[in-house]
């Protein structure tokens, strides 16, 4: 919430049959302006609402006759579905306001004896890109903060939503402060996750999760005078991400990752094993006397010879496939 300039003027006629007041005031684009006549609709009482003199509401003191915008007039329809009138007090409420809107709005205050008017000066202004939308990325189990980058003020009304639905609200006397479940029993979602800052109205959700992703929206409703009220917002859109590999999965490569050890482990004493007995049959052959002997037992000791040297390791793989 951002207000620039503030300006009162007063003028009363001795006669008291009329009198004028001018405030003015500078508002962000986006934001909502209330435009407070400081009555109560009565019987005798006839309350009509200009912009930039094209009559824009109007409300009989007995309420036989209510209308807003192209209602009143069909010119003005650049305020459709903006205008909200106070049937209690006649007050003017301009949302989502644009820079189209800014300009005088006067007020008349028309009863049996006086006539009264108020104007308002009103100026809506650009909002720095940066703090239209602030995109906040979080993992999830982390905690993270929406912090709106302003201090609360005596009497302003915070009041937090998520995707629309009442989240948490500091009122500004602080009398009763709520967060998640106290506020709406449909927010049951973020049970003991929130946290208020009472001085900044900032918002901290703890351990969070995939289903706190959306839009956060902070309403900062502010008393400028007793016939201006200010009404601005912060939107963030929050993105909680996975934090990696779920349990099952984290489990299920470690078993795998066992399994691929202990095969390289049989691998490497299966091919260790085999250069050993290739080395010891190497040496056996050298030192065998058989080789001494005349050529006639020749064939059948080379039989016999083979079949030592090949039974062993076949013997020996055996035991390791069982």
């Amino acid at each position: 919430m951002k207000v620039f300039n503030l300006l009162t003027l007063s003028v009363f006629l001795v006669s008291g049959v009329f009198s004028v007041n001018t405030d003015a005031v500078s508002v962000m684009d986006g934001d909502s302006v209330t435009l407070h006549t400081g009555v109560k609709t009565n019987q005798q009482e006839d309350i009509k609402w200009y912009f930039n003199d094209t009559r824009i509401a109007q409300i009989s003191g007995d309420l036989s006759f209510v209308c807003t915008d192209v209602q009143c007039n069909e010119g003005t329809e650049r305020f459709r579905d903006r205008l909200k009138l106070d049937h209690q007090t006649g007050s003017l409420t301009i949302t989502n306001t644009r820079n189209t809107d800014s300009g005088e709005y006067e007020l008349k205050i028309i009863s049996n004896s006086t006539i009264s008017e108020k104007t308002f000066n009103i100026t809506v202004l650009d909002v720095p890109v940066a703090d239209e939308v602030k995109t906040v990325s979080v993992k999830e189990g982390e905690s993270v903060t929406l912090d709106p980058g302003v201090i609360r003020k005596l009497d302003d009304l915070m009041t937090w939503y998520f995707n629309d639905i009442l989240l948490a609200e500091i009122p500004g006397d602080l009398s009763v402060i709520c967060t998640d479940v106290q506020c709406n029993n449909d927010t049951e979602r973020f049970r003991d996750r929130l946290k208020l800052d009472h001085q900044t109205g900032s918002l901290t959700i703890t351990n969070t999760r995939n289903t706190d992703s959306g839009e956060y929206k902070l309403q900062i409703s502010s008393s400028i005078r007793r016939y201006l009220s200010i009404t601005s917002f912060k939107k963030f859109i929050v993105t909680v991400t996975d934090s990696g590999l779920s349990s099952a999965a984290a489990a299920g490569i470690s078993v795998a990752a066992v399994v691929v050890v202990v095969l390289l482990l049989v691998a490497a004493c299966v091919i260790h094993y085999r250069k050993r007995q290739a080395n010891s049959n190497g040496i056996r052959m050298q030192r065998n006397p058989v080789q001494e002997r005349g050529p006639k037992d020749s064939s059948s000791m080379d039989f016999l010879l083979r079949m030592r040297l090949k039974l062993p390791v076949r013997h020996h793989c055996n035991n390791l496939i069982l």
